[in-house]
């Protein structure tokens, strides 16, 4: 199988990933989020997440920070916003 090699690619691939990590935990999200431990509270599924990518993308190419700059944007720019917190 062909890793993804296109940055757009992966970075649609990191999105959808994430988006799923925070439609299916969303308790835990809008918990992490109000009590600032947000990666802690998601470490398993975020490094389930990583994997996945990891396995589909190509990160000799694609540096694997993308998919962590995209955690952040979606997790806290996106979700944080949206819920009430002393932190964010």
């Amino acid at each position: 199988m062909n890793k993804i090699e296109d940055m757009e690619k992966a970075k649609r691939l990191a999105r959808t990933i994430i988006t799923d990590i925070v439609l299916y935990n969303q308790s835990k999200v809008e918990e992490g989020i109000k009590n600032d431990n947000i990666f802690d509270i998601l470490n398993e599924e975020i490094e389930l997440g990583k994997k996945l990518f990891e396995e589909k993308v190509n990160t000799e190419i694609i540096p694997f920070k993308v998919f962590d700059k995209i955690l952040i944007d979606i997790l806290i720019a996106k979700y944080g916003g949206k819920i009430e917190s002393k932190i964010w």
